[in-house]
C-alpha cells in the first residue's frame, strides 16, 4: 500500500520517495506499467510532482536504475577484513541476491529494453559497481591468491560468469529451480580456481 507525502516535504525527499514508488511499480507491473500516473498514485502526489522532478517516464526509469547498479555496488563491496579471496566469493554470493531480489530492475539494468541513451547516462553508476569487483581482485592479486594479470579483464570474467548464471536462474531456465543456490555456489567456485594463482 502507497503512503501519501506530507506536504511541505524538502525536494530531496519527494525524490526519494519518488524513486520508492517508481521501484515498487516497475518490480510489480513491470515496464509496461512504470507510467507517470502510477508511480503518483503509488506515492499520492499529482502527476505533475513526477515531472517536476523527473520530467516525465525516462528520468524515472533513469533514477530507478541509478538507484540499482548503486545497490549492487553496495551489495559486492565487501568490508576489509577477510582475505580477499573470500570477500570476492561474498561479493559473488551479494550479486546474486541483489538480482534474486530485484528481477525487473535486474533485468533493466543489463538489457535492451531501455533506450541506449539512459544507459549511457547511467556510466557514473555503473562504473563503481565494477570498480568495487575490480579492486576486489587487485587485492587478491596482491595477497598472491589470484594470479597476475589485468585486473579489470579478471574482473569481467567473473562478473560475466554469475551475470550469466544469475540470468538464467531469473528466467526460468535452470531445468532444478531447487538446485540453483548450489549450482551458482559450484559456479563461483570454478571461477575463482580458474583464476587461482
Amino acid at each position: 500500500m502507497h503512503s501519501v507525502l506530507p506536504r511541505r516535504t524538502r525536494s530531496v525527499a519527494v525524490r526519494g520517495a519518488l524513486v520508492d514508488a517508481a521501484v515498487r511499480v516497475l518490480e510489480r507491473d513491470g515496464l509496461v506499467g512504470l507510467t507517470v500516473r502510477a508511480v503518483a498514485a503509488e506515492a499520492g502526489v499529482a502527476p505533475m510532482g513526477v515531472y517536476n522532478h523527473f520530467e516525465g517516464k525516462d528520468g524515472l526509469i533513469l533514477a530507478v536504475l541509478e538507484r540499482g547498479f548503486d545497490g549492487l555496488r553496495e551489495a559486492i563491496t565487501i568490508r576489509p577484513g577477510p582475505p580477499a579471496l573470500d570477500r570476492i566469493r561474498a561479493s559473488g554470493i551479494g550479486y546474486r541476491t541483489f538480482a534474486l531480489a530485484n528481477p525487473i530492475t535486474y533485468e533493466l539494468m543489463f538489457g535492451r529494453s531501455v533506450a541506449p541513451e539512459i544507459h549511457e547516462r547511467l556510466t557514473p553508476h555503473s562504473k563503481p559497481a565494477l570498480g568495487a569487483l575490480i579492486d576486489l581482485v587487485a587485492q587478491a592479486q596482491r595477497e598472491g591468491t589470484v594470479r597476475e594479470g589485468d585486473p579489470m579483464s579478471q574482473a569481467i570474467q567473473i562478473w560475466s560468469a554469475v551475470h550469466g548464471s544469475v540470468s538464467l536462474e531469473l528466467s526460468g531456465s535452470i531445468p532444478e529451480p531447487e538446485q540453483a543456490e548450489t549450482i551458482y555456489g559450484g559456479l563461483c567456485e570454478a571461477v575463482l580456481i580458474g583464476l587461482a594463482a
